[in-house]
C-alpha cells in the first residue's frame, strides 16, 4: 500500500511523534508513506518541483522527541474552509479537484490528516468526496473533540506554563508584586486551569466561568493582608472582560486574534489595588520545544492506531483517547462539539478547595487566630455561589 500523511494548522509538540509512529507501523506492514509539506498545500502542484517526499524509517527514526514538525505546516492558504449559502462547509471546487488529482496520481490508498478543528473540517470534506481519510486531533488547547479526553501537545504546554509561573513567582515575591500571566487556549480554559493548579496560582480566570473583577481585587487585598508577598493571576486569552473578548488587530494584514487581556487586567488591578502589577504573555513558548513524555507516547500511539484503521479500511474516522485506551469516532463526531471546561466539574471543585479564586464568588474571609482557638460550633448551612458559563 501507498499511504500519505500531512499536518495542518498550528504546530504543537508531538506532531513528529505521530509521524514516527505512523511510518514505523506502515513499514512493519511493508507499506510506503508519502509526507506532504506545509499542510494541505502539499496536495497542490507547484511550478518547478513537488511538495511531498517519501518518508522512510531513516528519515523518521527517533524524531518523537523533536518539537515542531518535519513536514512544515500552515494555517492559511488555498484550503480555508468556508460556510456556503445553505450552511455547509465547502472548499473551492477547483482546489478540491487539484487535490484529488494529486492523490490519484500518487496512487494513495489512504491519507491521514493531523490537525485542529479547521483541519478536521477539511478532512471531513475530503472524505465526503470519496477519499479514504483518517483524522488525528492536534491542539495544545485540549478543546478539539468532546469525544477525546486529551489531545497531544496539551500536557507539554501545561508543563511549559507551570515552569514559567514557578520562575515568575520568585521575582514577584522579591518585589511583592501582582503578576498576571496570559496563556493560550482559544475559548477554552484547560491550559489556564491545569497550569494554575500545578503552579499554586491564587486566581485562575477561564472563559467558561464569568468573573467579576471586584472579586479578584478583594482576593488580592485579603491575601496581601495576611502577609502574602506575591499574587499570581493566570488568565486564559479567551476570557471576557466586562462582557468583551479582547483581541489584537493587525490592520496591515487584516488579522484579528485573541490576546491582550493580560495587559488590560494588569493596569486595572494596579489601579484598583494600589499594588505594583506586571504581566507576562507566554505566547508561542507554549507551542514550542520538545514534547513531554506523555505527548511523545500519545503521539506514537495515535500514529500507530491510524495505520491500524487504514488496515481495517475504517475511513472517515478520527483517532481519540478515552480513558487509558486509544479508540475512534467518526470525523463528524470529532468536529461536532468542542470540549470546554465544565464549571461544576471535579477538577474545578478541586481548585476551589485549594483556595484558587475564579472570580465568580467573593473570597471567603481569611481565618484569624481568634477563630482558630474559639470553641467548636455547629457548622453554618453551606451556601453555593452561582456559577455562570460562557462556553
Amino acid at each position: 500500500m501507498i499511504i500519505g500523511i500531512l499536518n495542518s494548522g498550528g504546530d504543537c509538540p508531538g506532531i513528529n511523534a505521530v509521524i514516527e509512529g505512523y511510518v514505523a507501523a506502515a513499514y512493519s506492514r511493508g507499506w510506503r508513506v508519502i509526507g506532504f509539506h506545509d499542510g494541505f498545500e502539499g496536495l497542490l502542484p507547484v511550478d518547478g518541483g513537488r511538495r511531498y517526499e517519501v518518508l522512510n524509517l531513516n528519515k523518521t527514526h527517533k524524531i518523537r522527541s523533536i518539537g515542531g514538525t518535519i513536514l512544515g505546516t500552515t494555517n492559511t492558504g488555498n484550503f480555508n474552509v468556508h460556510m456556503n449559502k445553505v450552511g455547509r462547509y465547502s472548499i473551492s471546487p477547483d482546489i478540491m479537484a487539484k487535490a484529488k488529482k494529486t492523490i490519484t496520481a500518487l496512487g494513495l490508498q489512504a491519507l491521514t490528516v493531523i490537525g485542529g478543528g479547521g483541519s478536521a473540517k477539511t478532512a471531513k470534506l475530503l472524505s465526503e468526496e470519496g477519499l479514504p481519510v483518517i483524522s488525528i486531533p492536534k491542539t495544545i488547547n485540549n478543546d478539539l473533540c468532546s469525544a477525546s479526553d486529551y489531545t497531544f501537545g496539551f500536557q507539554s504546554a501545561v508543563e511549559v506554563v507551570s515552569e514559567s509561573i514557578d520562575r515568575i513567582r520568585t521575582t514577584a515575591n522579591a518585589h511583592q508584586r501582582i503578576m498576571v500571566i496570559e496563556v493560550m487556549g482559544d475559548l477554552s480554559g484547560w491550559i489556564a486551569l491545569h497550569s494554575g493548579i500545578s503552579s499554586s496560582a491564587d486566581v485562575v480566570l477561564i472563559p467558561e466561568i464569568e468573573f467579576d473583577l471586584q472579586n479578584v481585587v478583594d482576593c488580592v487585598k485579603q491575601r496581601k493582608a495576611t502577609g502574602q508577598r506575591e499574587i499570581i493571576v493566570v488568565v486564559a486569552e479567551g476570557c471576557r472582560l466586562n462582557g468583551d473578548i479582547i483581541t489584537i488587530h493587525n490592520k496591515d494584514k487584516g488579522d484579528e486574534r485573541l490576546g491582550g487581556i493580560g495587559n488590560r487586567l494588569c493596569h486595572l488591578l494596579e489601579e484598583m489595588t494600589g499594588i505594583e502589577t506586571r504581566y507576562c504573555v507566554l505566547g508561542h513558548t507554549q507551542r514550542g520545544g520538545s514534547p513531554c513524555a506523555f505527548d511523545r507516547i500519545l503521539g506514537v500511539r495515535f500514529g500507530v492506531e491510524a495505520v491500524k484503521l487504514i488496515e481495517r479500511k475504517e475511513f472517515g474516522t478520527s483517532v481519540v483517547l478515552k480513558g487509558p485506551k486509544v479508540g475512534t469516532v467518526s470525523i463528524d463526531e470529532a468536529v461536532a462539539k468542542p470540549r470546554f471546561v465544565q464549571p461544576d466539574s471535579q477538577i474545578v471543585q478541586t481548585a476551589r478547595d485549594l483556595g484558587i479564586i475564579f472570580g465568580d464568588c467573593p473570597p471567603k474571609p481569611a481565618a484569624t487566630a481568634a477563630a482558630e482557638t474559639a470553641p467548636a460550633q455547629a457548622p453554618a448551612k453551606a451556601t453555593k455561589c452561582k456559577k455562570k458559563s460562557k462556553a
